[in-house]
């Protein structure tokens, strides 16, 4: 498994040829181990439509092999702090890979980050056997389709694993997991191992920034692009212009921010940072509910869209104006109350009023998204009144962050069991209220199996995933501070009148 490793590295051009001895020596420390006989390695072993399956069946080889010996504990969280010590015995050093970037990104933007997002799944960073695990699905709404999908690629940590990071030394380095000081990290119980982690640097609007991919990546090629200063989140002018320098350099890609305020933002509000990738939305394929002309800005194309949550998009092949435009809005957006709308722009001093941005380029043109956003909460919704309701919890109750803002819903682990279930009960006729896992769905299946007259074997696993991707609409719905209803659009019209 040890050679088996070393090739695999040589085969994908993480390592040379030349340095076999070296690398196969670098996993003998790491394996605790001081001996290597490769006279006795068997040659023989199976054929692997996947890479990935190969690699994931070495590692989990040698982590048994330490395991066996002693030299790791056997819980999840061990396992993957030492595979990552291993992977980064075979993965270059930064140097060698902004070198290549910066080689290949000469050719074209998209020759590099098509090596970069490669490279960061051969060197394990992403686990390609874990991401494919992960449910996925379109549901038809009256919005267009929405994606889904039920994330299974973030490990859940075990009972020992819990206990061994609760009484785990604390400590301030680094200050989150997209700091820069992440790049090679040995990780501990209560934070991930990076050693095999490498980053590109940026600049944007006149500050360094780093580009990675995600560990968990949620769509194609899901990237994060962070500040390299640990600086809080701000949604402002500078913002914009980041964005669009960002899809200046990479065209190919969509890139957004998070909001900047509890509840509307995202789960990482202490790092400026956005996200993107080579990805159409479903947001982005949604048209308009009509268009408008901002006095000023007539060169600029402006429209409400026909999307969930409340959402302005401006056009111009000239990003200047596009900016320009949108920090007004933002503006008049922070300040902006209409109580009649039961919109805020504060209450005793803490601000309620924000923007998530999406930037993108069409053709020659520019085009960014600007999802108006309220946190204010209310005793019936305490969680924040344009946030999922609680009629919803049963599926998703987390904050709406930019992703599914975008119109692609990250569900809990939790309902590939739920659903497993559900399907049982529903079959069998059973009363889903009675088995605990899964009562709080019993209103729920009440409600949906009505519309259905015929729900059988054949058609039940369609139809739960339909009724679950019309409740992330729902949920979408909730997040939006102007409803698509004639009422709720002419309340979005009275804020456009204020630009």
């Amino acid at each position: 498994m040890i050679k088996r490793l070393v090739d695999y590295g040589i085969r994908t051009g993480l390592i040379d040829e030349s340095e076999r001895i070296y690398s196969t020596n670098l996993i003998l420390d790491v394996m605790d181990l001081d001996s290597y006989d490769e006279s006795e390695v068997c040659q023989e072993h199976k054929n692997y439509g996947d890479i990935g399956d190969e690699l994931e069946d070495i590692l989990s080889a040698l982590i048994s092999d330490a395991i066996s010996r002693g030299v790791i504990n056997d819980d999840q969280v061990s396992k993957d702090l030492f595979d990552t010590k291993l992977m980064n015995c075979i993965t270059p050093r930064p140097s060698y890979v902004r070198r290549k970037f910066e080689k290949l990104y000469e050719e074209s933007p998209e020759e590099a980050t098509d090596w970069y997002y490669k490279f960061s799944c051969d060197t394990d960073y992403i686990r390609r056997y874990r991401i494919k695990k992960d449910l996925k699905w379109k549901t038809a709404t009256r919005y267009g389709e929405l994606d889904i999908t039920i994330n299974l690629s973030k490990p859940e940590k075990d009972p020992k694993a819990i206990a061994a990071a609760r009484n785990a030394p604390q400590s301030a380095y680094p200050k989150c997991q997209l700091c820069a000081e992440n790049e090679g990290y040995r990780g501990r119980m209560n934070h991930p191992a990076r050693e095999n982690h490498r980053i590109i640097p940026l600049r944007l609007a006149g500050e360094d920034f780093f580009l990675q991919y995600s560990p968990y990546v949620y769509y194609n090629e899901h990237c994060i692009v962070f500040n390299k200063e640990h600086t809080p989140m701000k949604i402002d002018r500078a913002c914009f212009e980041k964005l669009f320098d960002f899809i200046s350099m990479f065209p190919h890609y969509t890139v957004g921010s998070n909001a900047d305020l509890p509840i509307v933002g995202g789960s990482i509000l202490s790092h400026d940072h956005f996200q993107g990738g080579h990805y159409e939305f479903p947001m982005a394929r949604a048209g308009y509910v009509r268009k408008f002309t901002i006095r000023d800005f007539p060169d600029v194309e402006a429209g409400i869209v026909k999307w969930p949550l409340s959402v302005i998009r401006l056009r111009c092949a000239d990003r200047k104006r596009i900016i320009e435009l949108a920090s007004i809005i933002l503006d008049k957006w922070r300040g902006y109350t209409d109580e009649a709308a039961y919109i805020f722009a504060e209450t005793d001093g803490e601000p309620h009023n924000t923007i998530t941005p999406i930037a993108r380029k069409r053709g020659d043109s520019y085009e960014i998204d600007l999802a108006l956003r309220n946190n204010i909460t209310t005793e019936e919704c305490p969680l924040g009144l344009y946030h999922p309701h609680s009629e919803l919890h049963h599926i998703k109750k987390e904050n709406i962050g930019l992703i599914e803002v975008m119109g692609l819903a990250i569900l809990p682990s939790r309902l590939k069991n739920e659903i497993a279930l559900l399907k049982e009960y529903i079959l069998e006729g059973k009363d889903v209220s009675t088995e605990e896992s899964i009562a709080k769905h019993a209103a729920w299946v009440i409600d949906f199996t009505k519309k259905y007259d015929n729900i059988n074997g054949q058609n039940i696993d369609d139809i739960i995933r339909n009724e679950i991707g019309l409740v992330f609409s729902r949920v979408l719905e909730d997040a939006g501070v102007f409803k698509q209803t004639d009422e709720g659009l002419e309340a979005f019209e009275r804020f456009i009148e204020t630009i």
